[in-house]
This record gives structure tokens, sequence and C-alpha cells, in this order.
């Protein structure tokens, strides 16, 4: 998964974006609104977690313009707890609010919720056969048997299960797995599609010739 993290203090902006990459997401970084509403606008991200005080535009601003066009889960994160601030919120459009200071465990699953309500899942785990998938523990058992993925692998195959029956291009994957600082090469996507049929079953993730990947079951 692909975040977008929009905050424009440097140091929580830092260590937020080395949390969430521990976390197993990919992230990209924006320190103004302009900047952010650029990304936001050019990239399909998984989530946008959103600073309201942001320099150049604001972010109800940023969520305003993101509204016009956009779906995307937008988490927001403000300094001030009012309950007016929180009703423009998500009267604007936002998915959810955090107030600061949080617990990172908190922003980790208001995170994983708003990501989850948008594709449609209302529970943490997706069953494809006998593989099942914990969305909350980033854990994939077969059979009742814990299979050991790599964080790549493990985010490719949660981003096909979150779409399921959907053909998925190599274009889409490659977008949403590796963020912006990431040097990838041309073949590693196949690399670790591979590796994910040798350990889960050759079936479960079918190449579609000239079109890219699906997950039927």
């Amino acid at each position: 998964m692909r975040i977008l993290l929009v905050e424009d203090d440097p140091l929580l902006r830092k260590s937020l974006a080395q949390a969430l990459r521990e976390e197993g997401y990919s992230v990209d970084t924006a320190e103004t609104g302009d900047e952010g509403l650029y990304k936001i606008e050019n990239t399909d991200y998984d989530a946008v977690v959103l600073d309201v005080m942001l320099p150049v535009l604001d972010g109800w601003t940023v969520l305003d313009r993101v509204r016009r066009s956009k779906t995307t889960p937008v988490l927001m994160l403000t300094a001030r707890d009012s309950g007016r601030d929180r009703v423009r919120g998500l009267d604007g459009g936002a998915d959810d609010y955090l107030v600061k200071p949080f617990d990172l465990m908190e922003l980790f699953a208001r995170l994983r919720a708003i990501i989850r309500r948008s594709a449609g899942l209302a529970h943490p785990v997706i069953a494809l056969g006998d593989v099942t998938i914990d969305l909350k523990a980033k854990t994939v058992q077969q059979a009742g048997t814990t299979v050991n993925l790599t964080p790549r692998e493990y985010s490719i195959l949660e981003y096909m299960a979150l779409h399921r029956g959907a053909v998925v291009t190599r274009t889409t994957l490659y977008e949403h797995i590796f963020d912006e600082d990431d040097d990838s090469l041309s073949n590693l996507l196949d690399v670790h599609v591979s590796s994910l049929r040798k350990k889960l079953g050759a079936d479960l993730i079918v190449t579609r010739r000239g079109q890219g990947f699906c997950i039927e079951r």
C-alpha cells in the first residue's frame, strides 16, 4: 500500500514516514499543501495522511480540491481538538480525523480501517480459498499454517486481495507497492509474484497476458 504523508514539521514528517515504512507501507512525503495536492492529483495513493496546518495551502483547502475529482481515503491530523474542526473535516470529505499528539498504533489502525472501507471490506480478514490474510496482523496462513512472506511479497498479495476479481496491471502494482524513492528493476515484480506462487500455490495469482495479474478466488 502506498501512502502520502503531508506534514510540514520536518521531525514529525521524518519519524512518521519511517514508522509507516516499518509497518510495511510505501511512503511519499510532502511538506506544503500545494506539493501535497500536486502529488495526490497525479498519483493514485491508497490513503493520504493530511495535516490541517500547512503552508501555502492548508489541509482544508487541499481536501476540498481533492474531493472534486478523487475518492482517495484521507486521514486528517490536527493539533486542535474541537468538535467544530472534526465536523468540518468529516463533512468536507475526510474519512477519519486524528488529534495530535496521537498513539502510533491508533494511527495504523485508523489507516487500515479507511483503506479496508474503501475496498468495501467490513472485516480485517480476507479468505482466498485455503489462504487467509489478516490485514491487522499482516500475516498469511494457508490451511491453518503460517506462511512467511517478505514485506514486499505481503504488500503485493494484500493489494491484489483487496482488488480480487479485478485485473491489476503491472503499472498499477508498481505505483502502489513502490514509493517515489524506490529504484525498482523492471523484472522485480515478476520475481515477487513467482515467489508468491511457490509459497501459496501456482493458481493463486493468474496472469492475464497483455493485461496484468488477477486473483479470481
